[in-house]
């Protein structure tokens, strides 16, 4: 059986996922599932990845979405199942102990920009288009997007792509604040893999603390937020790559840092 997820580690501290389903649009089938799944567990355990990125095999898309054609012949229930399964699998990915980039290039409608949303954040080629397209199958997103769009480019224009169902161009996607990052799409992989070094030269302890302020921060008030701030940074006083951090500075030298 053909691998629909290839992983594999870039540099010493980078690890890239590509999901390789092109004749499918890296559409979400269960084994395309199943494999994420076990790829994020893998990258959990592994202490040695500073930094992951995320993007579709072949120039055309990311991903399009849950895979309509395995869903045609599923019941009621094998379809709210299957919907579960692609949401449990994207809070995984949000969940990724590290920094997440997605780098997208070609289209990522309703689930695919789904999966996106749960990532840390994005670089895309200029020739991508997003969009939460799925009331125009009269259904709603259901694997975090009606949560996750909100938070990040406010209720109002969150509401206007989900009601109108339209896919925006990569301009505007940037200009909402979808994507982070645009580049052409030939330098894309390059942009990707440069920005995960760039990451993965910092403090790795220091990276999953930010990830973790930063991610149960935003979901509570201010004090609560300034608290777990504070836990996070607490974390990273006694280690060995503070003081390493410290030394690397005085003695005017890049720092290797070990994730101790």
């Amino acid at each position: 059986m053909t691998r629909l997820i290839d992983y594999k580690r870039i540099d010493q501290h980078i690890g890239l996922i590509t999901l390789n389903r092109p004749e499918a649009a890296n559409a979400m089938s269960i084994q395309l599932l199943d494999e994420l799944n076990e790829t994020v567990n893998d990258i959990n355990s592994d202490e040695s990845i500073y930094c992951v990125v995320i993007m579709g095999a072949g120039d055309k898309a990311f991903c399009a979405g849950a895979d309509l054609k395995e869903r045609k012949g599923m019941s009621n229930k094998q379809v709210i199942d299957t919907v579960r399964y692609i949401g449990q699998t994207v809070n995984a990915v949000e969940n990724i102990k590290v920094p997440v980039i997605s780098a997208l290039n070609g289209v990522a409608f309703g689930g695919g920009l789904e999966l996106a949303l749960a990532c840390d954040f994005r670089i895309a080629a200029t020739n991508t288009k997003v969009g939460l397209t799925e009331t125009s199958l009269a259904i709603i997103p259901g694997a975090g997007g009606t949560q996750r769009l909100p938070r990040l480019i406010g209720i109002g224009q969150a509401k206007r792509l989900i009601y109108t169902a339209k896919p925006v161009s990569v301009e505007e996607a940037y200009k909402l604040g979808i994507v982070e990052k645009l580049v052409d799409v030939r330098d894309l992989y390059d942009e990707a893999i440069q920005t995960a070094n760039t990451i993965a030269s910092n403090g790795p302890i220091a990276l999953r603390q930010a990830k973790t302020a930063i991610n149960r921060g935003t979901e509570v008030d201010l004090t609560t937020g300034l608290e777990i701030e504070h836990l996070s940074y607490k974390e990273t006083i006694p280690t060995n790559d503070r003081l390493e951090g410290l030394k690397a500075f005085a003695e005017k030298r890049k720092p290797e840092y070990k994730g101790k």
